[in-house]
């Protein structure tokens, strides 16, 4: 990696920790850090679950429990059992968090506004759309993608929402039974494999691969949830299974779509597969593409 990349991270990473206030000693002028500040503002007036607040945030169940217990301590919120599941706890705010939840609210909005202020219209719309980009491309840094059994519980929900939405979108409907199979023994080493992609730990995205000795491997089951594309998976879970292919000797990629999948057929190309005649009988399939793996 270029260190010139390396250093511009840094210099950005100093300027927007002095611009947005993470080096003072209590954020936003209150009497709390930052963090306590964004675990205040995440539990919000409706409460939130400790699990999805650790998962949301990304941070150790140690430093969470400090600072939900400094957070007690001051009366600002409170830490339970859940009603519904006895397992799980819920923070909520007391009547003078959601007074401090209020004032974060209006402190954040004045902070926002003090950095827009000095520029032009034309150089907020730029900042603005800047950190947008900032934004999906961290988010996309955080996801990981890893194997996975295709009978365990994220992998049969990704599946399941990738039929729905092939019957969603194609005008005939999609039926799974009638096609060619990909059964979860097909999935798993040494005939295939299925790959999820997790974002703070929820699945998003899957894809799969069938091996066959001496013949092209099949790539099945590419799908990433609506809210996360844009992100890069597709082709993130595409080249993810294009590597465990060569590794299991696989030469050539087989793998068959339907016409109304536009997304799908243009990262289909732009990754380097062409399209050939029909190599198999899929009903729901109209393209058919192949690449040499190398």
């Amino acid at each position: 990696m270029e260190e010139g990349l390396v250093a511009g991270v840094r210099r950005f990473n100093r300027t927007v920790t002095e611009r947005i206030g993470a080096l003072e000693e209590g954020f936003l002028g209150r009497a709390r850090s930052l963090g306590q500040s964004r675990v205040l503002w995440e539990i919000g007036p409706e409460g939130c679950d400790v699990r999805e607040l650790r998962r949301g945030l990304a941070l150790d169940s140690g430093y969470l429990s400090r600072i939900l217990r400094a957070l007690e301590s001051e009366g600002l919120a409170t830490v339970e059992r859940s009603a519904a599941d006895g397992r799980r706890r819920v923070a909520r705010l007391t009547r003078r968090g959601r007074v401090e939840h209020a004032l974060l609210d209006r402190g954040s909005d004045e902070r926002a506004r003090a950095l827009l202020a000095p520029l032009s219209d034309g150089q907020r719309r730029r900042l603005v759309d800047a950190m947008a980009a900032v934004e999906r491309l961290l988010t996309a840094g955080e996801v990981r993608v890893e194997t996975a059994d295709p009978e365990e519980p994220d992998a049969v929900r990704c599946i399941s929402a990738y039929f729905a939405e092939l019957d969603h979108r194609s005008e005939t409907g999609f039926d799974p039974g009638a096609g060619l199979s990909a059964t979860p023994e097909e999935l798993r080493p040494p005939h295939g494999v299925l790959v999820l992609a997790r974002l703070r730990g929820e699945a998003i995205g899957c894809g799969a691969l069938k091996l066959h000795r001496g013949a092209p491997c099949e790539i099945k089951r590419m799908w990433v949830a609506e809210d996360a594309r844009g992100l890069g998976l597709g082709r993130r879970l595409l080249a993810t299974l294009e590597d465990h292919a060569r590794s299991a000797g696989a030469r050539v990629a087989h793998l068959e779509t339907n016409r109304h999948l536009a997304e799908a057929i243009a990262l289909y190309r732009s990754a380097g597969y062409v399209e050939v005649e029909p190599f198999n009988d899929e009903p729901f399939a109209d393209h058919w593409f192949e690449k040499h793996l190398g």
